[in-house]
């Protein structure tokens, strides 16, 4: 049985597990070799690690661990999505979802129990937060979602098309640069070549618009960038995401074309959930279009996932083609995204978990105070 005390191998970084292991008296390619079990081969018995000393596994199986969070409860959608319930602890759950297609597997993870930013249109939101994340129990999603969809092949069961984890997004519940601590050594383990060994263009970062973390991600890690808009303009964005009072549009587009530049990405994704009479007439579409015209953006256009209480509905579909196509027509890239999974709410805004003790924390200091970690 692990020990509290015991270091969770999970969470640390190449460096930092080459120091653990350094501790060890153990020269720096074990971290490599422990790397390459752990994340390659998804094994968590150091038992198991055949090809290391018998001295150095007895030391790993009295000073460290590989902790993951533990599985409440899978749920599995009628067009193969899944969505699993995880325990951060004796009260909190989050939630991770898996979303199979033809040609890749893309897992969905979250970063925080809760999310302090209070988008209107987000059931997350509607939680209230309760705590970051370790880098432990991001990197254990993916470690739990592969050694998951293996048995599901194995059994038989069917999940959709595709059983392999090839993209991960950080889109689950919480805003990701909240977590900025956590998140970005979480980030290094999914491209590390001894970890996940994720190409960058299938790591993607969905954040709400922390301008000062975006600056701070280019220079600490490159992957594809995703933005909460959903509004064309401030008086708009003020409403439905917040933190816009803070970091108003044209503060945000400038940090995104920062990031673009400094990692010499080739756009960013900018999603715009679509609610019927609120943010999608013809008018808007063309002053998002005038926003991003002539920069490295594409849109990914959502409709919108009923929760209960919610005000909001639906954009038509119609109404959705008409601003998607007034978006092409000016230039702009846009696609709509297909819902999965909403039958098991776990399509985009539907991740709740449960959030006891939760700080409902609107925009100030609070917010900053309570969940930014740098």
């Amino acid at each position: 049985m692990n020990s509290p005390a015991q270091t969770n191998l999970l969470g640390l970084a190449r460096p930092e597990l080459e120091a653990f292991v350094a501790q060890l008296g153990s020269k720096p390619f074990r971290a490599r070799q422990l790397m390459n079990w752990m994340y390659k081969r998804g094994q968590g018995s150091f038992e198991s690690m055949t090809d290391l000393a018998r001295d150095f596994r007895a030391q790993l199986a009295e000073r460290a661990a590989i902790r993951t969070p533990e599985i409440v409860s899978l749920h599995k959608s009628a067009d193969g999505t899944c969505k699993w319930v995880l325990r951060a602890d004796s009260s909190q759950a989050f939630e991770m979802v898996f979303i199979p297609e033809p040609d890749r597997g893309t897992l969905c993870i979250s970063s925080q129990v809760g999310c302090a930013l209070d988008c209107s249109f987000c059931s997350t939101a509607q939680q209230g937060f309760n705590r970051n994340l370790t880098t432990a129990e991001i990197v254990g999603q993916v470690w739990l979602a592969k050694r998951e969809l293996a048995e599901f092949g194995e059994s038989r069961q069917p999940v959709g098309d595709h059983r392999i984890v090839t993209n991960v997004v950080l889109m689950g519940m919480g805003e990701p640069l909240a977590n900025f601590r956590n998140v970005v050594p979480a980030l290094r383990i999914l491209l590390d070549d001894y970890g996940f060994d994720l190409s960058r263009r299938r790591v993607t970062l969905s954040t709400s618009g922390l301008v000062p973390q975006i600056y701070k991600l280019a220079e600490e890690t490159n992957v594809a960038l995703a933005v909460s808009l959903h509004a064309p303009d401030d008086e708009l964005r003020n409403e439905l995401v917040p933190i816009n009072r803070k970091h108003p549009i044209a503060e945000l587009l400038e940090a995104c074309w920062h990031y673009i530049d400094e990692q010499n990405g080739r756009s960013v994704t900018f999603e715009y959930v679509m609610l019927d009479g609120v943010n999608d007439s013809p008018a808007q579409a063309r002053a998002l279009a005038q926003l991003l015209r002539g920069h490295p953006a594409k849109v990914n256009l959502i409709p919108f996932n009923p929760f209960p209480g919610t005000r909001y509905k639906r954009s038509p579909l119609p109404v959705i083609q008409r601003f998607r196509d007034e978006l092409i027509q000016r230039g702009v890239l846009a696609t709509v995204r297909r819902t999965r999974g909403d039958d098991i709410d776990a399509a985009c805004g539907q991740l709740a978990g449960r959030v006891i003790d939760r700080t409902t924390a609107r925009l100030g200091n609070k917010v900053f105070g309570l969940a930014v970690q740098s």
